[in-house]
């Protein structure tokens, strides 16, 4: 390592500066091309002629297309370069995206968002194994942190935008439904565009950092990328990370966290809706979870950066989240129901960049892209249940709040897997 002073944290915010607005761009359109399908739910339904089951099934195969193509997707970033694979998510997704205001059957609803998942499949991961590229551990929980504001962000953002395009139904003589997958499919073209000739590859190449931080930046990294490698020098086999226990167990995590995570934002605006409040106030409603979120990912998460901190915190999110999604369904005034959710919402926000600062600390190289890959790959499993889960709730119960207890669920399964990996830490 480089023994010219070098002001780290200095370093570190350049880098922060010149990356993340275009990657958590990109995550936030992410968020806000997911989020779209439950405002669009509201009138495409009626339109398509299905059942609440019917469509939630549909729109959940977003997920297979994603599971099936991530570890592939992710590995092709790793040799072609987040640029270059990050623009050509962007442009096939957005596509597609597209191509859904045009749906005029179930099967064909059934196929794009199959398609849109394949297209979108690796972008999550692809940008985390990216920023491992760039940030030293010790960093790595803030800078997740910033990034996944990217996600609560987006939600909070989406509402309102969903919502207002859903009341524009006739304009230009299409149905607000239609509407939203447009103007929603656009900012992901020019997202990539923008990808593609501004987003650096690795610090090696780069001018924005002059040669005294560059030095230092490139030796920390590669003296972390020794550690892990001496610890791990036993096995050559790329694919073998996908049988990692500790691979495992934060894919299970991670599943846990997608099903709470997608229970909640899939079905909050039906949620809403039974309230009887118009498109536009069902939207800036949706937007105070995400924003209490984005407040909580500002000010709580850089501070659980080190050691076993990452850890302690999901316990407590884990604990706190499942309590306000049990007394959101106990409670039957829609004040107090939607305010518990609006608490309950911000803890499965905290849980996720203290999810993302731990496998780095094991994994570098293909190994580190294999397995964050394989991370979300079982996370898009929980997605899959998450929306289809508070969809049979919802059909088996007939009741809007029981739902909630999907979300509820998860969070005391993560306690309990938060739990069993932190006795194990003590053990070791």
């Amino acid at each position: 390592m480089s023994d010219i002073p070098v002001d780290e944290l200095a370093v570190i915010n350049k880098v922060a500066r010149r990356l993340l607005p275009l990657v958590t761009a990109c995550y936030l359109g992410a968020y806000i091309d997911r989020q779209n399908i439950a405002f669009a739910k509201l009138q495409m339904m009626i339109d398509l002629h299905v059942s609440e089951t019917v469509f939630a099934s549909g729109a959940s195969l977003f997920f297979i297309g994603y599971m099936i193509f991530e570890i592939p997707s992710n590995l092709l970033l790793h040799k072609f370069g987040a640029s270059r694979w990050i623009a050509r998510i962007g442009i096939s997704w957005g596509i597609i995206t597209i191509l859904l205001a045009f749906t005029s059957s179930p099967l064909m609803f059934y196929i794009l968002r199959f398609l849109l998942g394949a297209a979108e499949a690796g972008l999550y991961p692809g940008i985390i194994y990216y920023l491992s590229l760039w940030f030293p551990a010790q960093h790595r929980v803030r800078m997740m942190g910033y990034f996944t504001l990217a996600s609560s962000v987006g939600n909070m953002l989406s509402g309102p935008i969903c919502g207002w395009l859903l009341s524009k139904h006739g304009f230009a003589s299409l149905a607000g439904w239609q509407i939203i997958f447009l103007v929603t499919g656009i900012f992901p073209i020019i997202l990539a565009i923008l990808v593609f000739f501004f987003l650096p590859e690795r610090p090696e190449n780069q001018n924005f950092l002059n040669n005294i931080e560059k030095k230092w930046l490139i030796d920390t990294l590669a003296s972390e990328k020794e550690k892990v490698l001496q610890n791990d020098s036993q096995n050559t086999n790329v694919l073998s990370v996908i049988f990692d226990i500790r691979v495992i167990k934060l894919a299970i995590c991670f599943m846990l966290i997608s099903i709470a995570s997608y229970g909640l934002s899939y079905w909050l605006p039906s949620l809403v809706n039974e309230f009887g409040v118009g498109y536009t106030e069902n939207g800036f409603l949706n937007a105070i979870p995400y924003f209490l979120a984005t407040l909580a990912l500002i000010f709580l998460v850089p501070a659980v950066r080190k050691g076993d901190r990452p850890l302690y915190a999901m316990l407590a999110a884990s604990v706190f989240g499942m309590m306000c999604f049990i007394l959101s369904v106990s409670i039957h005034n829609n004040a107090y129901r939607f305010a518990l959710l609006s608490l309950g919402g911000p803890c499965i926000y905290i849980l996720l960049p203290c999810l993302w600062a731990l496998p780095s600390r094991f994994l570098k190289d293909a190994k580190a892209a294999v397995g964050i890959a394989t991370i979300t790959s079982v996370g898009g499993l929980g997605a899959f249940l998450g929306q289809n889960l508070v969809a049979w709730v919802r059909h088996w119960t007939g009741s809007a709040d029981l739902p909630m207890l999907v979300p509820a669920g998860a969070c005391l399964l993560l306690f309990f897997l938060v739990y069993n990996m932190i006795s194990s830490n003590r053990t070791q």
